[in-house]
């Protein structure tokens, strides 16, 4: 599909079931003068195609539809809108808002637009797609190994002050050294990036001086965003390049690339968005249209339309693009944006979905790292713990049971000890291991960590939408005080909760992720929901971050990796049967049982850990999250300290104990390794 350069000419190939012709128009370098419109000759099915003797790469083309105006039917074909063909691995031009993109009538939205927007539109470039890799080889971590990080690429060194200026902001920026050398001290294992697709600002935003920083609003699937590179200017294959050696620089540190993936709806929004692509080739098969009136969209995805992957060729469409970033990109796994869309059928979601055999059989895809997140807006939309094996998922339980329990004073010991060992109560199946839950506290949507216990208010007047917009249910605390302070107190206390959350994040069985900044105390000043702000509200500011900070959430992730707490296999409770289970104690040492479970007010248990990851001693975890100290009574033994959220790394293991009574801080973690046996 698309444009294919064979031999000494280029074969196009598009798809539409209801297009009665569909032209191929030809254009200058600068995709500015049509110089050529040509029909596809050949009709193959529902593929349309042609081959062009004496093109080559390079060469510049848009694509029209010939077929019925009738949006009652679903059918919104109109010529005079040039098409960006859906295949395309490099796009011309730069996107400005115009009624000449919308089909419809901007008085009568059944009637067709007759205006011509050749001259505006985006067309696409023939490549060639030839990379030298060299060496490049995928680093192939375990999950039981993962340690993810989201980034946004723009907002991870635009104000970073030792990535060179020009490359700030862009792919080259996360090759630098500088970037590098942060992340492996870290200790991460994977770049989990938001979306990279090529995408539009929404005319909304524009309006408004705005920009869409996040990114969910793709129109190229096949293209890497150029707004992103340093080497933009120099035109589509420049971008193409810098993606890949950003590649393989992250991957010759041992660093896996994930991309953040939207196929669930389009920039071509609903019934009144813009005709760019989808639309006029075929409305009624790529989206997925009301039957009671098929003039508008289904919008399970909030964003106006959703597409039908219900449909083979829409279905080929989103595998061929993950085929390629996997095989021309070397990319090793995706996140899904709103994953349920893409298992939904007639009767609703369904795991077993074409779209998830087609990835289980696929030998390029099924071994790569597959993350959805398990929901849509749509009816029954919420699917936590129901995607294949081999999947893994965002779980928000595991946020908001942390942020409840540590922040709030809500929820009970039961809820923790499920979130702590892996939510069993959702991924204890067959096929599925602890590591399908995708444990996290904060990610890219919604606050940071540090705003997470600066404000129990959102504050996003900045958005232009009188601070309606984003979620009003945050599970924050503020500590006392909104926003920033001098108040000593105050800080201190935000300091222990934010090692707290991180130590729980990256002790608990799953796989870990941390959202980029949390780790050195960006703050976005309370917006939580800054999906327009391609500004400092959102960039990472790298001139106050919090080394000390840095240096507990590098020593808590290598502590992670080197001893696997909670390993990756499922446990049942102690026994005499099992004794090397788990073991759920009060904190005076005497065993959780009964109602112990569901007292609210209690904020402290112990976690005796008989065997844990990679063979290590029986393990001890400490949790009071209470606003007060409490003295917790170890099992006999000797006993070594090996965390302490309440204190710095350097002085975690100067702690040893022979059984008796240890004293934990208010709101802070510890985590005891058995030395010797009693």
């Amino acid at each position: 599909m698309g444009a294919s350069v064979d031999g000494d000419g280029v074969n196009f190939a598009v798809f539409s079931a209801h297009a009665t012709a569909v032209e191929l128009c030809l254009y200058d370098d600068a995709g500015q003068v049509e110089s050529t419109r040509l029909p596809l000759p050949e009709r193959t099915g529902d593929v349309w195609h042609g081959w062009l003797p004496g093109a080559g790469a390079g060469l510049v083309y848009g694509l029209r539809a010939h077929g019925p105006w009738a949006p009652r039917q679903g059918q919104r074909f109109n010529p005079h809108k040039l098409l960006l063909d859906p295949w395309a691995r490099e796009t011309v031009g730069s996107f400005a808002w115009s009624e000449l993109h919308r089909g419809h009538d901007g008085h009568d939205p059944l009637r067709a637009d007759a205006r011509d927007n050749g001259m505006l539109a985006l067309k696409a470039r023939v490549v060639d797609d030839r990379f030298d890799w060299g060496d490049d080889r995928a680093p192939r971590t375990p999950w039981a190994d993962s340690v993810l990080y989201e980034a946004h690429v723009r907002g991870f060194s635009m104000l970073h002050p030792t990535v060179p200026e020009a490359l700030r902001g862009t792919y080259a920026g996360l090759a630098t050294n500088a970037a590098i050398d942060h992340l492996r001290r870290l200790g991460i294992t994977a770049l989990s990036l938001l979306p990279v697709h090529r995408f539009l600002d929404e005319e909304r935003l524009v309006g408004m001086g705005l920009h869409n920083y996040w990114g969910y609003n793709s129109l190229s699937f096949f293209c890497p965003e150029p707004r992103y590179a340093s080497a933009a200017t120099q035109g589509g294959r420049a971008v193409r390049d810098e993606f890949r050696h950003m590649v393989r620089r992250l991957h010759a540190a041992g660093i896996e690339v994930i991309l953040d993936v939207v196929y669930n709806h389009s920039a071509e929004t609903d019934e009144a968005g813009p005709t760019l692509s989808w639309r006029g080739l075929d409305n009624a098969s790529y989206y997925l249209l009301r039957g009671d009136d098929p003039r508008f969209y289904e919008n399970h995805t909030g964003c106006g339309n959703t597409f039908n992957l219900t449909h083979p060729r829409v279905l080929q469409m989103v595998l061929d693009s993950l085929r390629y970033w996997v095989q021309h990109m070397h990319v090793d796994g995706f996140r899904f944006d709103l994953a349920t869309v893409l298992g939904r059928g007639p009767q609703g979601f369904d795991r077993q979905a074409a779209f998830f055999a087609c990835l289980a059989q696929d030998p390029v895809l099924a071994g790569c790292k597959l993350i959805a997140e398990p929901w849509d807006i749509g009816p029954g939309g919420y699917q936590l713990g129901h995607f294949p094996g081999g999947w893994v998922e965002w779980n928000d339980r595991f946020r908001d049971t942390a942020r409840g329990f540590w922040l709030r004073g809500e929820g009970h010991r039961g809820d923790l000890a499920q979130r702590l060992c892996g939510s069993a109560d959702s991924f204890r199946q067959p096929g599925r291991a602890p590591t399908a839950s995708l444990n996290y506290v904060v990610s890219h949507d919604g606050f940071t960590l540090r705003d997470l216990v600066s404000y129990d208010q959102r504050h996003n007047r900045a958005n232009g939408e009188d601070n309606r917009d984003g979620h009003a249910h945050n599970l924050s605390w503020n500590c006392g005080a909104e926003g920033e302070t001098a108040d000593p107190a105050v800080r201190a206390l935000r300091g222990r909760l934010q090692r707290a959350l991180l130590a729980l994040l990256l002790l608990a069985q799953g796989t870990p992720m941390l959202a980029a900044g949390d780790e050195m105390g960006h703050t976005q000043g309370g917006n939580n929901n800054p999906y327009c702000q391609d500004n400092p509200i959102t960039w990472i500011d790298w001139s106050a971050r919090d080394e000390a900070l840095i240096d507990f959430c590098a020593a808590l992730v290598h502590l992670r990796r080197r001893l696997q707490p909670l390993g990756p296999h499922w446990y049942d409770d102690a026994s005499a049967e099992s004794p090397q289970g788990l073991r759920w104690l009060r904190p005076d040492g005497q065993p959780l049982q009964g109602s112990d479970w569901a007292q609210i007010p209690e904020r402290a248990l112990m976690l005796h850990i008989g065997q844990p990851g990679h063979g290590n001693g029986p393990l001890l975890m400490l949790l009071n999250a209470a606003a007060d100290a409490a003295p917790f009574q170890l099992p006999p033994g000797h006993w070594q300290r090996l965390m302490d959220s309440a204190g710095a790394p350097e002085h975690w293991t100067a702690v040893a104990a022979t059984a008796g009574s240890v004293p934990v801080a208010a709101r802070s973690l510890q985590l005891w390794q058995l030395v010797k046996e009693p």
